[in-house]
Order: structure tokens, then sequence, then C-alpha cells
């Protein structure tokens, strides 16, 4: 059998939607998956989103991992296997690259044996991370709510509205999300924790509903404050966004810059540099798997 996966990459958190809010965007991994006789091949090859030197390719690589899990869960067993990874999505910009592989080797083990994806689905590619913002985005598409239940995953799907233009400007730096997780501190002002808890049900009805106030719903005290030291050239972007009336985030743990724009374009008056600025539009569909 071969297939050929598509999956999408996401934004998370969305200002103040911690842990809790994910977004699917137009740039996609494609992985190529051929079941042989026996052994694994795994080819990693950039289809622009750069630094692939230090991808394994051998069993340690994520979109393996995650295929293999699937298989367990599911029952099947793959005698070999060759894949063909085209990564698009920048590792470690906080675009959801990680969960984006994990989707994708998921989706694959379930196209194997023959079954849709589930609710489990996600539980099995958000066991990687330990959090389902991103994969459910990349899973389903769309705007994404993200919760957990003990040690279950869950995550609603809403539609996003028509105007959002999400424009990215993703630096050369990359970021580890464990590093900056240990900026975050384990208790924060009741103030703050009631100012998040606002403006994140408001960023539901500004993404679904009225994007005209996504300016004041993507507000955060949460979290980019505390990880500002790790990369301060995104902190003073994302204010001189806010500043001249943008929506601007930081996208997941950073460092890429989130905008959502109703235009695709940043003000000119902006300096960006050294960022690479590219609109993307929603991805409302998810991870699609195709038999070749």
């Amino acid at each position: 059998m071969k297939l050929t996966v598509t999956v999408p990459a996401s934004t998370a958190n969305l200002g103040p939607g911690f842990d809790a809010f994910g977004l699917a965007l137009g740039l996609h991994d494609v992985v190529e998956v051929e079941v042989t006789d026996s052994g694994l091949k795994v080819e990693v090859i950039d289809a622009g989103g750069g630094d692939m030197a230090d991808v394994p390719t051998d069993e340690r690589h994520l979109v393996v991992r995650a295929l293999r899990r699937a298989c367990r869960h599911l029952g099947i067993e793959v005698p070999g296997l060759h894949l063909r990874c085209h990564n698009a999505i920048p590792h470690s910009r906080g675009l959801g690259s990680s969960a984006a592989a994990a989707v994708a080797g998921i989706a694959a083990g379930y196209a194997l044996a023959g079954q849709p994806t589930d609710e489990t689905a996600l539980q099995l590619a958000a066991e990687f991370e330990g959090h389902a913002d991103n994969a459910a985005a990349s899973l389903f598409g769309g705007f994404v709510i993200a919760w957990g239940v003990g040690e279950r995953f869950h995550a609603e799907r809403l539609e996003p509205h028509a105007a959002i233009r999400p424009v990215v400007a993703v630096p050369a730096q990359r970021s580890s999300t464990h590093e900056t997780r240990g900026l975050l501190p384990e208790r924060v002002p009741l103030t703050d924790a009631a100012f998040s808890a606002g403006r994140a049900a408001l960023a539901v009805h500004a993404v679904t509903s009225r994007p005209e106030l996504l300016l004041t719903a993507t507000e955060d005290r949460l979290h980019q404050d505390y990880r500002a030291p790790a990369y301060p050239d995104t902190m003073r972007l994302v204010r001189a966004l806010r500043e001249h009336g943008v929506a601007a985030t930081v996208s997941g743990a950073g460092p890429t810059v989130l905008a959502l724009t109703t235009t695709g374009i940043l003000p000119p008056e902006v300096d960006v540099a050294p960022f690479e600025v590219t609109e993307l539009p929603v991805d409302l569909t998810g991870v699609n798997v195709t038999a070749r």
C-alpha cells in the first residue's frame, strides 16, 4: 500500500488561550508512506522548512513513532516502511511542526488499518506533546478549543470567520517549547488570571464571529511577557504591530509572530526585519490521506 499524507501547520494560544486554542494554517508537510516487505527507510526532503539536518531518519523519527503507535492501538503489523517526508513547516518556530508529524503518523496508521480517524486519534497524537491544541488543529483544521480531563485529551472544532487572513513573521532563531515553558511562573496574580479568562472567552467570539474584536481579544497576561527574555525581537515585533492596531501574538511557544489580519498585509511603517513575513490562509480541512 502507498499513501500520501498532507498535514497542515498550526498556531496555538492566539494570545490568552494558553494550551487551549489552535488554528490550522495553509502550510503543509507531505509524507509519502509505502509499506514494504521489511526494514525502514526514511528520506527527509527540505520543501521550504529548512533546518532538516538534525532530523533523525531511523525509528526515532516522529512520524515513524506515531505511525507505530497507531498500528499498535489498531492491532495491525507493518512488515516494512519507506517514508519520504517533504518538510515545509519550519522546525522549532512555533508553527506546530512536531504536532503535524505526530498527526501525519497517526493518520497514516489509521489509513493502513482501513479505519477513519476517531476521537482516540487525537489522544494518540496529543500524547506526544502533552497538550492537544496544535494536534487538534492539524487533525481537524479550522479553529479548535482543546482541553483535558484527567489524562484524556479533547477538542472541539469551530469555523473561523472567513475574513480572517493570518500573517506569520518567522525568524531564523529557533525556540524550544521545553525551555520557554521553564520561564513560566507556577502562579500568576488573580487579576491576570481573570483578565486572561475574559480575553480567552472573547477570543472565541472574535475568531468565529467578530474579527473586529481581535485586537482586544488577543491581549495576554498569562505567558507571553514571561517568555520575552527568550526572544526579545519577537516581543518587540508583537508590541509594534499591536501599537499599529494589528492583533499580533506569539505563535505557540515562539519565536514566530502571528498576526490575525483581515487584509493579509502588515503596516509598512512597522520594521519586520529580520523576520520572513508570509500570509498563510486558514486550513479548514485538517490532515488528508490519499491512496497512491
